[in-house]
């Protein structure tokens, strides 16, 4: 049921802070997240120099691209999001938008990314079509899949694939790691913030990946941390980057063995889900600077 009080609370606000929470932009780590493994990407197929105004086109696109997924993802979650108490307040769920609204902002950020997507050479172009059913279907998957948070890494994944090509018009052992490292990353730091809702999933009848693995959730989120790092690891002998990449890739390890341990704990504190997935986009940047470092040396 959906609590009335808060609903009418945020009628209040004005549409287009209503669009602006609809698209996210309140809570800016879900875009920064998105946004760094695309960052990584193109300055690493580019050797550290890539063309500001390629940079510009994946910041830009990356961000029109997930406004367009969280729409995507509210306009099929409407009825299930108000059962749920971290989304109950989401614009669509609490009716403070209508779905004819949230339909015609979902083809708006689609249409700002395509016209980003055409600055592109085709290869990429293509490959920017190609993730467009993984980001519209990905809610689906929490109702008939059984771990989604694969599906959503996937979209992720599209990010390093397509940043990567448009620099060098095709896809290569490197591009493959840091796709392999950028899935296993989103299952990491997703499969945290799924920890957070699982009593409300399991209630409704969701799928997450946090109550597939159940009291091994940790143990899972370890392995696929630990998967990014030696992905990460391997790319760095690959491509030859310097030691400022290496203390970055340690240091970062060290946070997720310590993450991994807290949720470890017999009852972790329930506020410890949402830190570690702020602190994994700040880990991200740490990563993205000692790309670049690396890359000079």
């Amino acid at each position: 049921m959906i609590d009335p009080q808060p609903t009418q609370q945020l009628k209040s606000e004005s549409t287009w802070l209503t669009i602006a929470r609809l698209l996210r932009w309140d809570k800016p780590a879900g875009r920064l997240i998105l946004m760094i493994p695309a960052l990584w990407a193109v300055l690493l197929a580019d050797q550290g120099h890539p063309p500001l105004s390629l940079v510009l086109v994946i910041i830009l696109g990356s961000l029109a691209t997930s406004a367009a997924g969280c729409v995507a993802n509210d306009l099929w979650d409407r009825d299930l999001d108000p059962q749920v108490n971290r989304t109950r307040n989401r614009p669509l769920a609490a009716r403070s938008l209508s779905i004819k609204t949230g339909i015609g902002v979902m083809l708006v950020a689609f249409l700002c990314a395509y016209g980003l997507a055409a600055y592109l050479n085709p290869f990429s172009f293509w490959l920017c079509v190609a993730a467009v059913p993984f980001i519209v279907l990905y809610p689906l998957a929490k109702r008939v899949f059984p771990i989604p948070q694969l599906v959503l890494s996937i979209c992720w994944g599209f990010t390093v694939l397509i940043s990567w090509s448009a620099v060098t018009t095709g896809l290569d052992q490197a591009a493959w790691l840091l796709w392999g490292a950028t899935v296993l990353w989103t299952l990491g730091f997703d499969t945290v913030y799924a920890m957070s809702d699982r009593e409300d999933d399991e209630r409704v009848g969701i799928n997450s990946s946090a109550r597939f693995f159940g009291a091994y959730t940790p143990a899972a989120i370890g392995v696929f941390l630990a998967g990014t790092v030696l992905l990460l690891a391997q790319l760095g002998l690959l491509l030859s980057l310097g030691l400022a990449f290496w203390i970055a890739l340690g240091s970062v390890a060290l946070v997720w063995g310590w993450h991994v341990r807290q949720l470890s704990a017999a009852q972790p504190n329930p506020t410890i889900y949402g830190q570690i997935f702020q602190q994994n986009v700040w880990l991200g940047f740490v990563l993205l600077i000692g790309m670049q470092l690396g890359t000079l040396s």
